[in-house]
């Protein structure tokens, strides 16, 4: 059934501000060097997943495991330095594993972080905003997951026709699940064009053709003075069916 629902946030409303204390608006964005190899590093030391980040994390690994996959391979867009990634092949044995970035630096970081496991590990480089980045694509994928990547495509329209790749590139049955920023509804900030609220990201998601969207957590919430690094929710979304409606590549 096509569809969406989100999530209830069971966090308490903020306090409103006194008198005299308004809120400064402000502007949530950032432009990233990740070609830059001095830059990735920094970017990796700097983000080494946090408590909250590995909830994200764990979240993304029940949700595989939830589901039988129709192919055990997933496949990771915007590997960067392979936090997720080891996670996942250290959780989940079964599992091939392919990453997909347009950095190769952050490729590089990857690969010798996932040098333990070998031949279950596929390292491709490709661009999201190309339209060849499916055809890079080395197996046949059963599930695809994204974490704190997508919102660099930089606008709605990006980030809608990613989902449609990706539901073309699924096989039947497969599941995609981005962990990734997003804008709270209730903000009076402004935020950069790739960062926007969960309603829209499932709107997309149904329109892509994705059945069972829904929002599985959000971390981090901070209305009042938010960072780059603040606001992020998980979304999962199925691609029904049974492959009886025709090719899907």
């Amino acid at each position: 059934m096509m569809g969406s629902e989100v999530a209830m946030d069971s966090s308490p409303s903020p306090a409103p501000e006194p008198p005299g204390l308004a809120l400064e608006r402000r502007y949530v964005g950032v432009l990233h060097e990740f070609q830059d190899a001095d830059y990735a590093q920094n970017w990796a030391n700097r983000f080494t997943p946090s408590p909250s980040r590995e909830e994200l994390f764990a979240t993304l690994l029940r949700a595989l495991g939830q589901r039988h996959l129709p192919e055990p391979r997933v496949l990771e867009l915007g590997v960067g330095p392979g936090y997720f990634a080891e996670r996942l092949l250290r959780h989940r044995p079964d599992l091939h594993y392919e990453g997909l970035d347009f950095s190769q630096p952050m490729l590089d970081l990857a690969a010798e972080r996932l040098r333990p496991f070998g031949p279950r590990v596929t390292l491709t480089t490709g661009d999201l905003l190309q339209d060849d980045w499916t055809q890079r694509v080395q197996n046949r994928v059963g599930a695809i997951v994204s974490t704190w990547a997508l919102h660099d495509l930089g606008a709605e329209e990006w980030t809608a026709k990613v989902y449609a790749d990706c539901y073309r590139l699924l096989e039947w049955g497969g599941i995609l699940l981005n962990g990734d920023f997003v804008k709270p509804e209730d903000t009076i900030h402004d935020y950069e064009p790739g960062r926007f609220t969960v309603p829209r990201h499932l709107d997309l998601l149904a329109a892509a053709g994705f059945s069972g969207c829904q929002c599985l957590g959000f971390w981090e919430k901070e209305l009042k003075a938010p960072t780059t690094a603040h606001n992020y929710a998980c979304l999962l979304a199925i691609k029904e069916g049974d492959g009886h409606e025709g090719p899907h590549r």
